[in-house]
C-alpha cells in the first residue's frame, strides 16, 4: 500500500475543471498555503521548507505516451542530451521521463539550484548534438540493466503499441532517430508554454533565466484500448497475480485503493499465509483518469490459492461488504498526511502536476471535505467500476471461472497475398499481400495490416518484424519461410509508411534463424523415431487394414449371394478389422502429435 503525494491535494471527479480561470481561482485559494508566479512566462508554485537546502522541479507536459513506437524514446533522449553539460557534480539532481510528463530536479543550496536550472533550459535551447550516438548507446545501456517487473506487459495488452501502452516496449527510437528529429521535439515540446517550475522557497531565487521557445499546452494523450471485452485476463509468469484498472479521478477511488490493499493483505498474508506481498496502489494517468494496480505474489505451489484469494477479495468489495472500521482506518491515515511538516512544499509537486495536466486543484479544506464525506457505499461503486475494466494477469490456468474473458490471442481475420510455408512447421503459413501481413498458425492468424503498423525494425539481411497498433506482431524471417525473396521484401517494405520503419544494425551471420533440419535428433522424443518413421509405420498398418477391409468386403459380398450364407464367418473375418484400423489411426494420432513437437 502506498500514499503519493497526489493524496496530499486530493482528487476530484470534476473534469470540467480544466480551464485557466478555474485554476486560476484554484491557486488563488491556496494563498497562505503554496504561492504562485511566472518565471520566463512559465507558471512557477513555490512554498517554504525548512533547512538549509531547497528543492525545485521543473514539469514538462511531455512523455512516453506521446511518442510512437518508431520513436519509442525521443523524450528521454532529450532529457539525457539536456543535462549533458552539467557534467560531474556533487550536486543531487535527475530527470525522470514518465508516461505523461518529463521532470528535472535538484536539491541544493539556492545558487546551486539556479546553476541547474539554467544549465537544463540553455541545453533543451541548444541540444550537444555531437552527443547523440553516444547517448543513444547509453540509453540503450541503461534498458539493457533494467529489470523488467511482474506488471511490464500489462500496459501492452491494455493499450496495444502505442500511447500508454509504449512503457512495455523497448526505446526503439535509440536506434535510428536523427538530429532533426530530436530537435524539433525539443524545441515543440520543452516549451515555456508547456511546463510548470515548483521550489520549496519562500522566494523565487535570483539569476534564473529560463528562457524558452514559445510554444502550446499539450493535452495528455487519448488513451487507446486493445481490449474489446473487459474484464479481461492473459497468463504470466509463475508466482506474481496483477490487477490494473482504469478510473475517474476521484477521492472515493484513492481511497478504494488503500482499502483494497489492506484487504489484500489481510486475506493472503495474515489469513491465508500465501502471499509475502500483498498491496494496491493509485496513480493519476491524465486529467481524469488514474490506473488502479493490485499485486500479490506467491510460491508456485500456492499461486492457485492466490488467484483464488486475490478473487474472492475483489468479489467481497464488490458485494459491499466493507467495514466502517476499514473506511474509518484508511481515512485517518489520509487525514494524518496534513500533519506533515511544512505542509506547502510538501504538495508542491502534486500540485504542479495537476495544474500541468489540467487536474482540479483541492485546497487542503476541499480535500478534507471530500475525504470525511466518502462511504462504505461510495467504495461499493469504486470496487465494481475497477472490476468491470479490470484486467488480470495470471499464472498457470484461466480466470474463466470467474467472469473473465481471455484477452485477444489471435487477429480476427486474415489477410491474402502470395503464401510462404514455414521450413520448420508444414501447418504455419507466412502470407505477405497487398494491405498487410499474416502469420496463419493451427490456432489462429496473426495479422499486422500496413495502414495500422506502429513499427517495423529492418535487417540488412532482409528481416522484418511488424508491430500493429493492436500490440500483435509478425517476424519475417526469409531464412525460415520458402520463396520469401528479395521481391516480396521490397513488396512488404513498399506498404509500410516511411515514418514506422526503424533500421537496426546488420546481423552477425550466426545470429540469423536458420530452419532446424528434421533429423531424428530434432524432431523426435526420448525413443528415437522420427516422423518419417511413423510415417512410414502408418503406409504399413494403413495398407494393411486396407488390403484386409477389402478382403472382408468380397467375403460379405460372396456370402450375401449364397444360398445359406455363413455370417458368423463373416463376423469373425470383420472382428480381425477392427484392432487393424484402431492401430492405424493411434499411430497416424502418434505421427500427428509428433510432427507439431
Amino acid at each position: 500500500m502506498t500514499t503519493d503525494l497526489h493524496e496530499l491535494v486530493g482528487d476530484s471527479d470534476d473534469s470540467g475543471s480544466g480551464a485557466d480561470g478555474d485554476q486560476a481561482a484554484a491557486l488563488a485559494a491556496l494563498t497562505g498555503l503554496v504561492s504562485h508566479t511566472t518565471t520566463d512566462h512559465i507558471p512557477t508554485l513555490y512554498a517554504p521548507a525548512s533547512g538549509k537546502e531547497i528543492t525545485a522541479g521543473l514539469f514538462f507536459r511531455v512523455g512516453r505516451a506521446d511518442e510512437t513506437l518508431a520513436t519509442a524514446g525521443i523524450t528521454h533522449l532529450v532529457e539525457h542530451l539536456a543535462l549533458h553539460r552539467l557534467g560531474l557534480s556533487d550536486l543531487h539532481y535527475n530527470g525522470a521521463t514518465a508516461n505523461a510528463y518529463t521532470l528535472f530536479h535538484v536539491t541544493g543550496s539556492e545558487e546551486e539550484v539556479v546553476e541547474y536550472l539554467n544549465s537544463v533550459c540553455a541545453g533543451l535551447r541548444d541540444l550537444p548534438m555531437q552527443r547523440l550516438e553516444t547517448e543513444k548507446e547509453i540509453l540503450r545501456t541503461e534498458a539493457a540493466g533494467r529489470g523488467n517487473g511482474p506488471q511490464h506487459r500489462m500496459p501492452l495488452w491494455r493499450y496495444g503499441a502505442r500511447g500508454y501502452g509504449l512503457s512495455s516496449y523497448n526505446e526503439l527510437g535509440t536506434r535510428s532517430l536523427t538530429p532533426d528529429q530530436v530537435r524539433h521535439w525539443a524545441e515543440t515540446r520543452f516549451t515555456r508554454d508547456n511546463a510548470v517550475l515548483w521550489i520549496t522557497s519562500d522566494h523565487v531565487p535570483d539569476g534564473l533565466d529560463l528562457t524558452l521557445p514559445e510554444g502550446s499546452r499539450f493535452p495528455a494523450p487519448e488513451a487507446t484500448s486493445a481490449l474489446p471485452i473487459t474484464p479481461a485476463y492473459i497468463t504470466g509468469d509463475d508466482g506474481h497475480v496483477v490487477l490494473t484498472s482504469v478510473l475517474r479521478r476521484s477521492t472515493a477511488g484513492s481511497v478504494f485503493a488503500d482499502v483494497l490493499g489492506r484487504a489484500l493483505f489481510q486475506d493472503l498474508r495474515q489469513e491465508g499465509g500465501y502471499s509475502y506481498s500483498a498491496e494496491a496502489d493509485y496513480s493519476p494517468r491524465d486529467a481524469d483518469h488514474a490506473t488502479l494496480t493490485a499485486y500479490a505474489d506467491s510460491l508456485p505451489q500456492k499461486q492457485d490459492a492466490v488467484v483464488g484469494g486475490f478473487v474472492d477479495t475483489l468479489a467481497r468489495l464488490r458485494a459491499g461488504h466493507i467495514e466502517q472500521s476499514e473506511l474509518d482506518s484508511v481515512r485517518g491515515k489520509l487525514l494524518k498526511v496534513y500533519d506533515t511538516p511544512d505542509l506547502g512544499a510538501a504538495t508542491l509537486p502534486s500540485y504542479a502536476l495537476s495544474l500541468l495536466l489540467g487536474h482540479r486543484i483541492l485546497s487542503p479544506e476541499q480535500h478534507k471535505a471530500e475525504l470525511n464525506a466518502v462511504t462504505t457505499d461510495d467504495l461499493r461503486e469504486v470496487a465494481r467500476e475497477a472490476w468491470a475494466g479490470a484486467l488480470l494477469q495470471v499464472p498457470g490456468r484461466g480466470l474463466d471461472w470467474a467472469g473473465l474473458t481471455l484477452a485477444p490471442q489471435y487477429s480476427p481475420t486474415a489477410l491474402t497475398g502470395t503464401r510462404h510455408q514455414s521450413l520448420e512447421d508444414e501447418e504455419v503459413t507466412l502470407v505477405i499481400g497487398a494491405e498487410g501481413v499474416s502469420l496463419l498458425t493451427p490456432r489462429g492468424p496473426v495479422t499486422v495490416r500496413y495502414d495500422a503498423v506502429a513499427a517495423m525494425t529492418t535487417h540488412p539481411d532482409g528481416a522484418r518484424t511488424l508491430t500493429g497498433h493492436d500490440g500483435f506482431s509478425v517476424i519475417v524471417e526469409p531464412t525460415l519461410y520458402r520463396g520469401v525473396t528479395p521481391d516480396r521484401i521490397a513488396a512488404l517494405d513498399a506498404g509500410v509508411p516511411p515514418q514506422a520503419v526503424v533500421p537496426m544494425p546488420a546481423r552477425e551471420p550466426d545470429r540469423i534463424p536458420q530452419p532446424q533440419v528434421r533429423t531424428s535428433g530434432s524432431r523426435s522424443s526420448g525413443n528415437g523415431r522420427s516422423t518419417w518413421a511413423w510415417t512410414t509405420a502408418l503406409w504399413l498398418v494403413g495398407l494393411l487394414a486396407a488390403v484386409w477391409g477389402l478382403l472382408c468386403a468380397v467375403i460379405t459380398a460372396d456370402e450375401a449371394s449364397a444360398a445359406a450364407p455363413e455370417w458368423d464367418a463373416v463376423t469373425g473375418v470383420w472382428i480381425l478389422e477392427l484392432p487393424l484400423a484402431f492401430a492405424t489411426w493411434k499411430v497416424y494420432a502418434a505421427r500427428r502429435q509428433r510432427r507439431r513437437a
